[in-house]
C-alpha cells in the first residue's frame, strides 16, 4: 500500500491513497469484549480454562496485567499465542495488601473489573492512562456504592461536567447487599460490574436496562453454572452456585472490528470481501440489520450456533439507501456509530442516526470527531438536539468526496473509520497518528496494505 510515514516531534502522519475493487477473504482477531470476560469469569474458578484465540491489544494485555497482578496467573501456549491459559483462584483473589492497578486506556477493564474488586478483602488503587482518566466513573460507583460498596476517586469539572475520574480507590466492606437497579442508559460495562458484584452480595442482583445492550457477560455467566435468568430486558442473578468454567472458551473474530472491512467493501466499488467466523451475538450486531435496511449485499454462510453465535459473512459493493436509526437500535451498535456515518455519507439521501449522546463521553467525543473529519471531505453532515437533551447526526450523503487532513483524536474507531474513508475518496489523505488502533485491533493496517497490496 502507498503509505509515506512522515515523523513529526509528536506523532507519525500517515498519508493514504484511494483504493480500487477489492477481492479479499479476511480472518479478522478474536472478539475484545468477550477476551476481557471471559478473562475476568475464568479468574474466579480454581481450575485452568483454555480460551482461543485470545485478542492480543493494548486494552486485553491492560486486563491480563491487572488480573496478574491480583494473583491470577494467565500465560500463552508456547506453540500457539493465540491460545491463553487462565489458573483461577476463586471469588476471592489471593492478594495481601493493597492492589496496584492500571487500566491503560481500557474502559472495559476498570468498569468490569471494579465490580470484581467491590467483593475483595482487599484495598485497591485502579488508575488509568490520560483519556480514560477524562471519562466518568459515577455511572459505575453510584450504583455499586447502593450495594454498600466502598469506592471514591476524582472528582472534578471537566468540559463544564461535574463528575468522578480515575484513579479510584476501592475499599473492603464487611457485606455487599443485592439491589435492583433500573438503569436509565443501556450500558453493557455498567451492567456487567453490578452482575458481577451480585456475586459477593446478599441477596438477589436485578439489573433492567431501558434497550438490551450486549449480553455477553449473562452469556458467559450461565456458561459458568451462574445462577441467572434473562427476561427481556430485565436480568436476575441470585449469588450461591458454584462457578465452574468450561474446559475451552472459543471467541469468535470482533464484529466491532470485522464492521469497518463491511462497509469498505459496499461503499467501494466492484468489490467482494468475505470475513471469516464473524461474532453474529444479536444484541451485538445490530449495525447488520441498518445496513441491509440501506440495501447491503451481506450473505451470511456456514453460521454456527455456539453460545456466542459466528458465521462468515460475504459483503459485495453496494448501492446504499439512506436511513433513520432510532435510539433504541444504537445499544447493539454502539461502537460502530463512527464506521456507520462513514457508510452513510455514500447513500444517497440524508441519513438520521438518533440517540448518539453516549458516544460524546468514548475514548473522544465520537460525535466531534466524525462531525469535524468528515466535513473536511465536504460531507454534508451535522449534529442536531432533539427530545428532551438527546442527540442524533444527520448526514446528506452522495458519492463523491475529496480527501483531507482528518485528525484520530487517539481514538481507535474514530481513526479506523476515517482509514476506511480516505480508501474510498477521490484523492490522497492524512491521518495525525494511528497508533491508537493498538487498543483494540493492532492488525488493522497489516490487513488494509494486504488488501491493497493484493488489488495492485
Amino acid at each position: 500500500m502507498d503509505f509515506e510515514f512522515i515523523y513529526a516531534k509528536i506523532f507519525v502522519m500517515y498519508n493514504i491513497t484511494p483504493s480500487s475493487g477489492i477481492k479479499a477473504e479476511l480472518n479478522i482477531p478474536a472478539d475484545k469484549s468477550i477476551s476481557h470476560r471471559a478473562v475476568f469469569l475464568s479468574a474466579l474458578c480454581p481450575q485452568k480454562t483454555k480460551i482461543y484465540p485470545f485478542l492480543s491489544s493494548d486494552d486485553t494485555e491492560a486486563t491480563l496485567d491487572c488480573m496478574k497482578r491480583l494473583g491470577v496467573s494467565c500465560y500463552r501456549d508456547s506453540s500457539s499465542q493465540d491460545n491463553l491459559y487462565v489458573q483461577g483462584k476463586s471469588l476471592y483473589f489471593p492478594k495481601e495488601g493493597e492492589a496496584k492497578l492500571f487500566a491503560g486506556e481500557s474502559g472495559t477493564t476498570i468498569r468490569i473489573l471494579t465490580g470484581l474488586l467491590v467483593g475483595q478483602k482487599f484495598s485497591s488503587h485502579f488508575s488509568a492512562s490520560t483519556y480514560l482518566s477524562r471519562r466518568p466513573m459515577s455511572r459505575i460507583i453510584n450504583p455499586l456504592s447502593e450495594m454498600k460498596a466502598n469506592i471514591s476517586g476524582n472528582r472534578k469539572t471537566i468540559q463544564g461536567k461535574e463528575n468522578i475520574y480515575p484513579p479510584l480507590m476501592i475499599e473492603p466492606v464487611p457485606q455487599l447487599v443485592g439491589k435492583e437497579h433500573k438503569n436509565k442508559i443501556a450500558s453493557a460495562q455498567v451492567k456487567s460490574a453490578l452482575l458481577l458484584a451480585g456475586l459477593y452480595a446478599k441477596g438477589q442482583t436485578i439489573v433492567e436496562e431501558p434497550h438490551k445492550s450486549r449480553d455477553h457477560t449473562e452469556k458467559m455467566l450461565k456458561n459458568f453454572g451462574a445462577d441467572i435468568k434473562i427476561n427481556n430486558t430485565t436480568i436476575t442473578l441470585t449469588p450461591g452456585n458454584k462457578l465452574r468454567p468450561p474446559k475451552e472458551i472459543f471467541i469468535p473474530s470482533d464484529f466491532s472490528s470485522a464492521a469497518f472491512f463491511i462497509v469498505l467493501g459496499l461503499i467501494l466499488k466492484n468489490s467482494q470481501i468475505t470475513i471469516k467466523n464473524v461474532n453474529l451475538n444479536s444484541t451485538r450486531c445490530g449495525l447488520l440489520k441498518v445496513l441491509k435496511r440501506m440495501n447491503a449485499d451481506i450473505t451470511i454462510k456456514n453460521q454456527k450456533n455456539a453460545v456466542e453465535p459466528y458465521g462468515d459473512l460475504v459483503v459485495k459493493s453496494s448501492k446504499l439507501k439512506p436511513t433513520i436509526v432510532e435510539p433504541e437500535e444504537i445499544p447493539a451498535m454502539i461502537d460502530e456509530v463512527p464506521i456507520l456515518c462513514v457508510a452513510a455519507a455514500f447513500a444517497n439521501g440524508r441519513t438520521q442516526i438518533k440517540g448518539v449522546k453516549e458516544l460524546t463521553v468514548k475514548e473522544t467525543d465520537r460525535v466531534n470527531s466524525m462531525l469535524v473529519n468528515l466535513g473536511k471531505a465536504g460531507v454534508g453532515i451535522a449534529k442536531k438536539y432533539y427530545g428532551q437533551d438527546d442527540l442524533k447526526i444527520e448526514i446528506n450523503g452522495s458519492r463523491n468526496y475529496k480527501g483531507g487532513e482528518f485528525e484520530s483524536y487517539g481514538d481507535h474507531r474514530t481513526a479506523m473509520s476515517m482509514v476506511i474513508f480516505a480508501l474510498t475518496a477521490k484523492g490522497p489523505s492524512s491521518i495525525d497518528d494511528l497508533r491508537c488502533i493498538n487498543k483494540s485491533f493492532p492488525e488493522f493496517m497489516k490487513i488494509v496494505e494486504k488488501i491493497k497490496k493484493d488489488e495492485d
